[in-house]
């Protein structure tokens, strides 16, 4: 299988992925346990990029501003690198705040029994309450990731159509 389907499948687990997370926010354990998911797909993302493909170097998520011109300003490769940049970085600030927030409870194997799924507010109890900062920082970056993947989205259909095909899996040469 070459290297770009599998970026693709590897794209379509992480978007799902961290979709779900997101949507089971009032979810409890299985919000947890969908984070640590997204965790263990990012960090199996680092491990990959080092195994040499170019097409799966870090450097696609640093944005070049080389050759950047007004003609041709929507379609310059810039645009995608920063919509990435802002997606790693907030779907990483986001999985590790809540990581920082659970203190690894979801994993051990009492958790089901510590774990409510919401109190009267409809937000999440535990034993004890993860800083209010954190928290605060987790929403904000998980939001932000969201708002940049609809940018992202709407940018590629716009402007790069074939490629949002291909990672779609809706491209007509079915190659």
């Amino acid at each position: 299988m070459a290297v770009m389907h599998r970026i693709r499948i590897f794209h379509s687990v992480l978007a799902l992925t961290v979709l779900a997370a997101y949507f089971s926010a009032e979810m409890g354990l299985v919000h947890a346990w969908l984070g640590y998911g997204v965790a263990a797909l990012i960090l199996f993302r680092l491990i990959w990029a080092l195994s040499g493909a170019p097409q799966l170097g870090l450097a696609r998520f640093h944005p070049s501003f080389k050759d950047l011109h007004l003609k041709g300003i929507m379609t310059h490769p810039a645009i995608s690198q920063v919509l990435l940049a802002g997606i790693a970085l907030s779907v990483i600030g986001a999985t590790g705040s809540g990581i920082m927030m659970d203190k690894g409870r979801a994993l051990q194997p009492s958790a089901l029994s510590s774990f409510s799924l919401s109190d009267e507010n409809g937000r999440e109890r535990r034993e004890d309450e993860a800083s209010e900062i954190t928290e605060e920082a987790h929403e904000y970056l998980a939001n932000l990731a969201i708002a940049l993947v609809m940018l992202h989205v709407l940018y590629l259909l716009s402007f790069k159509l074939p490629l949002a095909r291909f990672m779609l899996f809706a491209n007509k040469s079915g190659k």
